[in-house]
């Protein structure tokens, strides 16, 4: 309902940048630049919790980064999950790696559930909703890619604001689950999870556990021969890709030239 209203909205109320409130646009030519600017890099939480796939983001969260998020996903501006969804498939094809040879397996972007209630209160799922702008901005540059929304919560959580590191480890231990025939479906391709944000690494890290407990039995239960085929193929090596990395305690690593290290609080 909310996002409803607000493409309504746009018709009748001044036009202004979401990210920087400039008038005449949704978005500028300068915030949007702020999306792709730095590139997709490697980025780490500190601490970084146990079974934490490799992270790539697109951007810092921080300064336009940050209020376009917060417009798509808290205030409706629908309209963002094209240029958001550019981002974040830049940050997939970093995650993915390159190409292996003809016919290559697809990407599947297995997007981070949100909580029923959140999608309730917000109208639309922002992560799914971005996750599909990516896997098509993907496939018209010639990377077959397709958004495979297996993970679900199996309990509730509390509210992620406030919890530090550990808590938030804590609060999200056991909260994810794959659906029902979920392993034969991420058994198709080269696996990526994908999210909006990423601080502490604590919802990557779970969902990386989620996946891991029904895809690799799946795969190693299909004989050793077809196993090892996807093993080549980098099906079991999880990797993960984000718009934003928080800049909380945000340097350049100056032995790895382009590597974030950050450190913060997460969804």
């Amino acid at each position: 309902m909310r996002g409803w209203w607000h493409e309504i909205a746009g018709l009748v109320l001044p036009v202004v940048c979401a990210g920087c409130g400039l008038p005449g646009t949704g978005l500028c030519a300068e915030c949007a630049e702020a999306l792709t600017e730095e590139g997709p890099c490697r980025v780490w939480p500190a601490p970084e919790p146990a079974g934490l796939p490799p992270v790539h983001a697109a951007a810092p969260y921080a300064g336009a980064v940050r209020e376009l998020l917060l417009a798509h996903k808290e205030r409706g501006a629908l309209a963002l999950a094209g240029p958001l969804g550019e981002a974040l498939a830049g940050a997939v094809t970093a995650a993915g790696g390159a190409l292996d040879g003809p016919g290559p397996r697809p990407l599947l972007l297995v997007p981070v559930p949100s909580s029923r209630r959140s999608v309730r209160a917000r109208g639309h799922d922002p992560t799914r909703r971005i996750a599909l702008a990516a896997a098509a901005r993907l496939r018209a540059a010639g990377r077959p890619a397709r958004v495979v929304p297996v993970l679900r919560q199996r309990r509730r959580v509390a509210d992620q604001a406030g919890l530090g590191a550990r808590e938030r480890l804590a609060n999200l231990a056991g909260a994810l689950e794959v659906v029902p025939g979920g392993g034969r479906l991420l058994a198709a391709g080269k696996v990526v999870l994908v999210d909006d944000l990423m601080t502490t690494g604590a919802t990557l890290a779970e969902a990386a556990r989620a996946i891991g407990a029904v895809h690799l039995p799946f795969i190693r239960g299909m004989g050793k021969g077809r196993a090892d085929g996807f093993a080549q193929h980098g099906i079991e090596q999880r990797v993960a890709a984000v718009i934003a990395s928080s800049p909380a305690s945000f340097e350049i690593n100056r032995n790895s030239p382009g590597t974030w290290i950050v450190a913060g609080g997460e969804r």
